[in-house]
């Protein structure tokens, strides 16, 4: 005879400070997840780093906000993502930051790795500092081919190095492929 199973609990974000990591690829689901987990009673951001920059962009920003219910604050930070979170964090119990990648490639600074990986760790003094749970979404470039090009497999690099820097303080880690979701901390 089996046990019956324990009904799962939804995780909801509690104002404690925490961060949270998603990676994925694209169109992987990340996005859903991250605003399940930050899913709240209390006040909640949606911190967008994406910019309309061509047709394509604007219809997939307007699809992302589609998704998100009008309980959510949205905030469009290109660029300024730390002064951005040091100046709200307080504010919201929770903050989906969505996404570190497309932040990486807004900031144009690929050459000087050390000041990409600065500016990363100061976003994360500044979370660990705040008290509202924090979600980051990024995206896993490094399960592909090589890329050709040495701007392109810079950026790749570049962004592997700052997921490990986030998925190495994140209290959790979760891994989303086809919509299923691997907690890997």
């Amino acid at each position: 005879m089996s046990r019956p199973r324990k009904a799962k609990k939804s995780p909801r974000a509690q104002p404690d400070g925490s961060l949270v990591f998603v990676l994925g690829g694209a169109a992987s689901g990340k996005s859903d997840v991250a605003l399940r987990l930050g899913q709240c009673d209390g006040p909640k951001a949606f911190v967008a780093t994406g910019q309309e920059l061509d047709d394509e962009m604007t219809a997939r920003i307007a699809r992302h906000r589609v998704t998100r219910s009008s309980e959510w604050i949205t905030a469009e930070v290109p660029v300024e993502l730390s002064s951005w979170v040091e100046s709200n964090i307080n504010k919201y119990q929770s903050i989906v930051i969505d996404c570190l990648t497309l932040w990486l490639s807004n900031i144009g600074d690929l050459i000087n790795e050390k000041m990409v990986l600065k500016k990363i760790a100061r976003l994360l003094q500044v979370i660990r500092n705040g008290s509202a749970k924090v979600v980051i979404v990024s995206n896993e470039l490094g399960m592909g081919l090589v890329p050709i090009g040495p701007e392109v497999r810079r950026f790749r690099d570049l962004s592997g190095k700052m997921n490990q820097l986030v998925a190495a303080e994140a209290d959790e880690v979760y891994f989303v492929v086809s919509g299923q979701t691997l907690r890997l901390k």
